[in-house]
C-alpha cells in the first residue's frame, strides 16, 4: 500500500517562485512524508509563521540577523551560538531540541546533496528534555470502558466519528499527530490484519486495528461519501481535519460525560489514553518486552515508566 501523503515535487513546484535558499528549504522538507512534521519544520526554520508569539528566532531569521548567509556562510561556531540563544531565551529543552534537529536535518540533506562540503550541524549536543515528575494520567479497565460507553452513546450527528476516534486513541496506543494526520488511504491490511498505516520519523509502518477499534472505524465510514484519494480519517463536517485542541476537548468532555473523577478529567487527554493503553497492555498479562514493539517506542526504556505505574484492578 503506498502512502497518502502527496508527493515531494508537489511541495517545491507550489512555490516555485520562491528565493534560492526557500526552494532548498522546501526541497528537503519535500523529502520529509509526515505533514505534521513538515508543518513543525517549516516554523523551525523559518520559512513559514510561528502559530504564536516565540521568544527565540527561528534559525532563518536569526542568519539574516547575524549576516551570515544560511547555506555558504554558516560555520559550527554559527549552530553552537545559535543553541546557546535558544537556552538563553527561555525555550524549554524539548522545543529547543526540536527546532535544532530541524536545523541539523536541513544541512544534513545540503550536504548529501553537494549543495555544502560538510553539515556545520554535525555532532551537535542537543537539549534533552527533563523526565516528567508526575505520570500522565491513566484510566482503570472500568474508566476506560465507561469512557468507550459515553463516545458510543453521545448524542449528535458526530457521534460514529467520536467512537471510532477514542476508541482508535485506547486501543491502539497511537499518538495524536498520527491521528488527526491520517488518511481514509491509510486503512489497511498487512499479514492479514486491519492496520492503520502512519509515518514514524521517516519509516511507515501499520499500527493493528483490533476488533472494536476496526468495528467503529467501519461503522463511522458507512455514513460518509467520496472516501478516496486524500480524504482526511477523522474529518470536521466540511471534510477538514481536526485540531489537535479539537481532540483534547473532546476526550475531556466524554470524559465528563462518563462521570470520572474530576482531578482525572482536568488532565485526560489523547496522551493519557497513550498511556492507558500500554498500561492496559500490561495488566492484561502482555510482556514488559514485547511492549515496545507494541507501543512502537523509539527507546525501550520507555516501557520503565508504564511497569512503573501499574494500576490496580
Amino acid at each position: 500500500m503506498h502512502s497518502s501523503h502527496p508527493p515531494g515535487p508537489a511541495l517545491v513546484a507550489a512555490e516555485a517562485s520562491a528565493d534560492p535558499v526557500t526552494l532548498l528549504v522546501l526541497g528537503w522538507l519535500a523529502a520529509k512524508r509526515s505533514e505534521q512534521t513538515r508543518t513543525a519544520y517549516a516554523r523551525d526554520i523559518g520559512i513559514s509563521p510561528p502559530r504564536r508569539p516565540s521568544r527565540a528566532q527561528s534559525w532563518l531569521t536569526w542568519c539574516r540577523e547575524q549576516e551570515v548567509h544560511p547555506v555558504t556562510g554558516v560555520t559550527v561556531l554559527h549552530v553552537a551560538r545559535y543553541a546557546r540563544q535558544l537556552e538563553t531565551a527561555g525555550l524549554s529543552p524539548a522545543s529547543a531540541a526540536r527546532t535544532l534537529a530541524a536545523v541539523s536535518s536541513w544541512y544534513t540533506w545540503l550536504a548529501r546533496r553537494g549543495h555544502i562540503p560538510a553539515s556545520p550541524a554535525a555532532g551537535l549536543a542537543r537539549p534533552r528534555a527533563a523526565a516528567p515528575r508526575t505520570p500522565a494520567p491513566c484510566l482503570t479497565p472500568g474508566q476506560a470502558l465507561a469512557l468507550v460507553h459515553a463516545a458510543d452513546t453521545e448524542p449528535g450527528p458526530q457521534r460514529a466519528r467520536t467512537a471510532a476516534l477514542v476508541a482508535v486513541l485506547l486501543f491502539t496506543g497511537v499518538r495524536l499527530g498520527e491521528v488527526i494526520g491520517a488518511n481514509v488511504a491509510d486503512l489497511g491490511t498487512d499479514r492479514g490484519h486491519r492496520v492503520l498505516w502512519v509515518i514514524r520519523g521517516d519509516r511507515r509502518q501499520g499500527l493493528p486495528l483490533p476488533g472494536p477499534a476496526a468495528s467503529r472505524i467501519d461503522a463511522y465510514l458507512a455514513g460518509r461519501v467520496g472516501l478516496t484519494g486524500e480524504t482526511v480519517l477523522f474529518a470536521t463536517a466540511t471534510g477538514r481535519r481536526l485540531f489537535a485542541a479539537d481532540v483534547r476537548r473532546t476526550v475531556r468532555r466524554l470524559a465528563t460525560r462518563a462521570d470520572l473523577p474530576a482531578d482525572l478529567t482536568s488532565h485526560l487527554g489523547p496522551r493519557a489514553l497513550r498511556h492507558s493503553h500500554a498500561t492496559l497492555y500490561l495488566q492484561a498479562d502482555g510482556s514488559l518486552r514485547d511492549l515496545p514493539s507494541a507501543m512502537e517506542h523509539a527507546d525501550p526504556r520507555t516501557a520503565d515508566r508504564y511497569d512503573n505505574s501499574r494500576i490496580s484492578p
